[in-house]
């Protein structure tokens, strides 16, 4: 499938056949793909949760307003974000790179990050999304389906995975095979009504 078709075909579907099981190799492929995903200052600040466990995805369902695509999806895919990842080690993010790339970028990331919560948690947040677009894309050139999930109280999913007090919870996506098609698209807006040329 190439990448038009992945974007024009993917939706988000919430009824999973809860009896198919994703092999982890092919979670691992999906993954490896997420990694390349963009981050600022290359700190690849996402966390990736997998949960495969019925008993986890049955509370993680019943923090999620009940919604059957939890427990019914083959994983769920938890994305956090680490808020500190710019000054845990920065060094080994350009460890590859030339030593003047290095000496620039390794005290720009502290420089731009330190001491700036909102961008940090805006940096972490963007990431997650870039991240998770990559993951239901891959997933859908590999002929799975997903959705994305906003719903669900993050305070509840946080103590069912422990998460570390320095990350957060952007979103978390379900991925499995689909029992039906997604209803129809319920209407997009045209290029003309969401495109600017050069200012408004």
């Amino acid at each position: 499938m190439d990448t038009f078709e992945a974007i024009e075909s993917r939706r988000a579907i919430k009824s999973f056949d809860p009896n198919y099981t994703i092999p982890k190799q092919e979670i691992d492929k999906i993954l490896s793909a997420a990694i390349l995903s963009p981050t600022s200052y290359n700190i690849q600040n996402w966390r990736f949760v997998i949960i495969t466990n019925k008993e986890t995805k049955a509370k993680l369902r019943a923090a999620s307003w009940n919604q059957a695509q939890v427990t019914d999806a083959s994983v769920v895919i938890v994305l956090c974000a680490d808020l500190l990842a710019w000054k845990k080690d920065p060094a080994r993010y350009w460890k590859n790179a030339p030593k003047a790339t290095q000496d620039y970028l390794v005290p720009a990331i502290i420089e731009a990050y330190e001491g700036q919560d909102q961008f940090q948690r805006d940096e972490a947040i963007r990431s997650c999304g870039m991240a998770a677009q990559t993951i239901m894309l891959a997933a859908k050139a590999m002929n799975y389906d997903s959705c994305p999930m906003i719903g669900f109280i993050p305070e509840e999913v946080a103590k069912i995975i422990n998460l570390p007090q320095d990350h957060i919870i952007p979103m978390m996506i379900t991925i499995g095979k689909a029992l039906k098609p997604a209803n129809p698209r319920g209407g997009q807006l045209s290029l003309d009504e969401i495109v600017v040329e050069d200012h408004f």
